[in-house]
């Protein structure tokens, strides 16, 4: 016993050495790494925007250009306060923020894979097989048939990356965590914008409101004049009725324009966290007019589109895993060694004679597994394929998302001119009209229909202003606001998840959609076709009387 404690306590130091240099030649060929290496996937780049209006210019620098807080561009202290309550408090963004977070910490997982394993044991055991040799029965057995056993060890294991395995899976969870910061700037960059889109669109739908408010005024000083031209005998009692009817499709329409501004505000106050219950906007007509915003060159949306840069992050990591799974071919080569103390007196458990030791490598590879790592380098080589075909389509989405943008915004600034023009010529009209009806000189359908008709062109004119407003958010968000590649490298995804709601508030507070700024244009057009199909019907009913008075 004593004499084999004696060699397994030999002097350590030729295979300390021998595993030094086993080591230096496992990372020597761990440079070695299968598979392909990642090219970012080529796209076609326009060399100019299709829709850039006249003097916009390339790639200039210039003091407009787009920075972190891009909404300051509009100069409207309400929106920065509550941009700032969005960036605190919206949910959605600390959900990305959280999955960031992951993303990060499965790279340190990774790369722990390139370091050794060590652990530590220590145990006791106590055996016995029943045998006693005469004498006291308990004594007997207690001491010839009871073994005793007593050890403390550490084992250490290495697996070298002979064939770039986790070198690639490392590679593949950074472009991964690259990706997850992209995807929490498009998400933070997407509910900024939908919140400047919903407040620019309330903030039309307050205009919309004033001029009813101001129509409603206008149609009931009409009324008072047809019932003063009614008691003089000078206008019919079917013209009371038509401005009576006119009147009260008005108050109609006005109250109508409550329910979309309701919304839009119900989603704003979802935006920045807060119940829907307990927030509220004052009313503030829209003033505000589209910044100019200098275009950018069309290769730089491939780094200032988060969406963009998350798609190409994925596009890398898939072609990383195709490395991972061809190394899984080749035979796998693993360290272990393990030494301690044993000895069955507990006294003497640590002691020169209790040593022990052992070292040596494994190595490890699949003969046989029915074809298994080859339909997984097939699978790994399809999803690359379908990360660069998604690649490709998100920048054809984005030039597509400029173009629109630059269309809207070109061709509403040319709207806008010519409807200012119309709402001037309709105020004239009906100035006209209106002298003239006073005068006896026409009938009152003649102030119907211009009354109307100065109507629409106003409410168009304010519709106009709210959709330059909307798209000219949309091309900042389309242009990757103040967002660029390098912020990947830089995110840090400290964005603390929102304090909970309580269920009587969370039940109140509507989920916030995308849509909430589009929709507007279509409830303003049937608002002006409810009051429009009012004075419309107001109209054929006096021509039909003019008519039977005729006859």
């Amino acid at each position: 016993m004593q004499s084999d404690r004696i060699s397994r306590a030999r002097p350590l130091a030729p295979r300390v050495l021998t595993l030094a240099v086993s080591a230096a030649c496992a990372v020597l060929v761990a440079g070695c790494a299968v598979g392909p290496n990642y090219q970012r996937p080529t796209t076609e780049i326009p060399a100019s925007f299709k829709e850039a209006a006249p003097g916009w210019k390339v790639a200039e620098p210039a003091d407009q250009h787009d920075r972190g807080d891009w909404w300051t561009l509009y100069e409207d202290p309400k929106l920065n306060e509550l941009e700032d309550k969005l960036n605190a408090a919206n949910q959605t963004i600390a959900q990305f923020a959280a999955s960031y977070r992951q993303a990060r910490a499965l790279v340190g997982e990774a790369r722990s894979a390139y370091f050794p394993t060590i652990g530590a044991s220590a145990g006791a055991t106590r055996s016995g097989n029943g045998v006693s040799s005469g004498g006291n029965a308990t004594t007997a057995t207690s001491r010839a048939g009871v073994n005793n056993s007593f050890n403390v060890q550490l084992q250490a294991s290495w697996e070298p990356d002979l064939w770039g395995s986790v070198t690639r899976t490392v590679n593949a969870q950074k472009a991964g965590q690259q990706g997850a910061a992209a995807d929490l700037a498009n998400a933070r960059l997407s509910a900024q914008a939908t919140l400047a889109q919903t407040y620019f669109s309330l903030r039309a739908l307050d205009s919309t409101q004033k001029l009813l408010d101001d129509t409603v005024e206008a149609y009931q000083r009409s009324l008072q004049l047809t019932q003063n031209q009614y008691a003089a005998g000078v206008a019919a009692r079917s013209d009371v009725i038509q401005a009576q009817t006119q009147l009260q499709s008005a108050q109609a329409a006005a109250i109508d324009n409550g329910i979309q501004r309701a919304q839009d505000e119900h989603a704003i106050a979802a935006l920045i966290g807060v119940p829907a219950s307990v927030f509220s906007l004052p009313p503030m007509p829209l003033t505000a007019t589209p910044p100019a915003v200098p275009a950018q060159m069309p290769s730089a949306l491939l780094e200032r589109r988060p969406d963009i840069a998350s798609a190409e992050r994925k596009a890398a990591a898939a072609n990383e895993q195709i490395g991972v799974a061809i190394a899984a071919f080749f035979p796998s080569l693993t360290l272990s060694a393990s030494g301690g103390f044993e000895n069955s007196v507990f006294s003497q458990l640590l002691t020169a004679p209790s040593r022990f030791w052992t070292l040596g490598p494994q190595l490890a590879a699949t003969i046989f597994d029915a074809g298994l790592r080859k339909y997984q380098t097939d699978a790994a080589r399809a999803a690359y394929d379908a990360d660069v075909a998604t690649y490709r389509q998100t920048v054809l989405s984005a030039f597509q998302d400029v173009e629109d943008n630059l269309a809207s915004l070109r061709i509403l600034e040319q709207e806008i001119v010519v409807q200012r023009q119309a709402v001037n010529s309709a105020r004239q009209a009906l100035a006209i009209v209106t002298n003239e009806y006073k005068a006896g000189t026409v009938g009152f359908v003649n102030v119907l229909t211009a009354q109307t008709t100065a109507f629409t062109a106003e409410q168009k004119l304010e519709s106009i202003a709210g959709q330059r407003m909307v798209s000219s958010v949309g091309l900042v968000k389309a242009l990757g606001g103040g967002w660029d590649a390098s912020q990947m490298d830089r995110e840090t995804g400290d964005v603390a998840a929102p304090a909970r709601l309580p269920a009587s508030a969370a039940s109140v507070a509507p989920a916030a959609t995308a849509t909430a700024a589009t929709s507007n244009a279509a409830t303003a057009g049937a608002t002006t076709q409810a009051v429009t199909s009012a004075a419309q019907t107001a109209q054929n009913a006096a021509t039909a009387q003019t008519q039977v008075q005729s006859k």
